[in-house]
């Protein structure tokens, strides 16, 4: 890849996490590209993007958190409007990507989630697209333009090096989690545990057995997201049951903390949760609650795309 100066490059924050798209802004060393979004009286989002867009590289920072469809929408319409200016190049930055868990059917009569996120995704002028950790990687497959998938992971390790104590283990909560724990344990030169669960509900889990010694070690849990924490929930009163050293830490890269996820982790002897900001924060988090940003990670991948 061609690395390009960031004077060559105009970024549009969305409004999911318009504090993101300035920190990335901030990054390249550029202003913010100006945008207006305003609602029509029946509710319809009407958007305005700046002239300063024609002939330009344009990336638009836009994850797709609840609620998933308006942030998809106003992505589409701010690409659409991007593309009507004329820019020469158009990427959109999608640091969590919405829908990603729903990549395959459980039962006959269910939508493929992902497939549909992509297809609408498809309607837009996009050049390339950028997310950060998606649930599967496997989930570019389903897009019609080149996907990028960049990784938190590194980020993360380094971040959580500091409230490590002489005797860890990294813990998959699930078996979907292995690879990820398995490079965190790669990072942080430590053991690997993992734990087998099964999902009651889509709030309900229950863990099952433990893989791998974590009596007498600090648990250091990693998944790709923290939702309504019902996984992070089950996993700990596991491994604390199997004998292992509170506090335990979570990492993950996306925070959404959907309820009762608050009340569920302020329940449990967590010393730290690490996640990144690849949502907006939220005023109801986790007190223990610490935030990496991610905005190095984006805009090192946008001056070399």
């Amino acid at each position: 890849m061609t690395t390009l100066p960031a004077s060559s490059i105009e970024l549009l924050p969305g409004t999911a996490n318009v504090a993101l798209g300035d920190a990335v802004a901030r990054e390249l060393g550029i202003v913010p590209l100006p945008r207006s979004l305003e609602r029509t009286p029946d509710g319809e989002i009407l958007v305005r993007v700046n002239e300063r867009a024609r002939g330009r590289r344009v990336a638009i920072v836009q994850p797709s958190p609840a609620p998933v469809g308006e942030h998809l929408f106003e992505l589409l319409l701010l690409a659409d409007a991007c593309w009507r200016l004329g820019t020469a190049h158009l990427t959109a930055v999608i640091p969590y990507l919405g829908y990603a868990r729903q990549d395959r059917r459980g039962r006959s009569g269910e939508a493929l989630g992902s497939s549909v996120f992509a297809s609408a995704l498809a309607s837009a002028p996009l050049n390339l697209v950028l997310v950060v950790d998606p649930h599967n990687t496997a989930v570019e497959g389903e897009f019609s333009c080149p996907v990028e998938i960049l990784t938190a992971v590194p980020l993360l390790a380094r971040a959580v090096e500091r409230y490590l104590s002489e005797h860890c283990v990294v813990v998959a909560p699930d078996l979907g989690a292995t690879k990820l724990a398995q490079h965190y344990g790669k990072l942080l030169k430590k053991p690997v545990a993992i734990i087998n669960k099964q999902r009651l509900g889509p709030s309900a889990v229950v863990a099952e057995r433990v893989i791998g010694e974590v009596r007498d070690r600090q648990p250091v849990l990693v998944d790709d997201m923290i939702s309504t924490a019902g996984t992070i929930s089950a996993a700990t009163e596991l491994l604390l049951a199997q004998g292992a050293r509170p506090p335990v830490l979570v990492v993950a890269t996306h925070g959404l903390f959907a309820p009762p996820a608050a009340e569920r982790l302020r329940a449990l002897p967590i010393g730290k949760v690490l996640t990144t900001d690849s949502v907006a924060r939220l005023p109801d988090e986790p007190s223990t609650h610490e935030c990496v940003s991610i905005a190095p990670l984006l805009a090192h991948a946008l001056r070399n795309s």
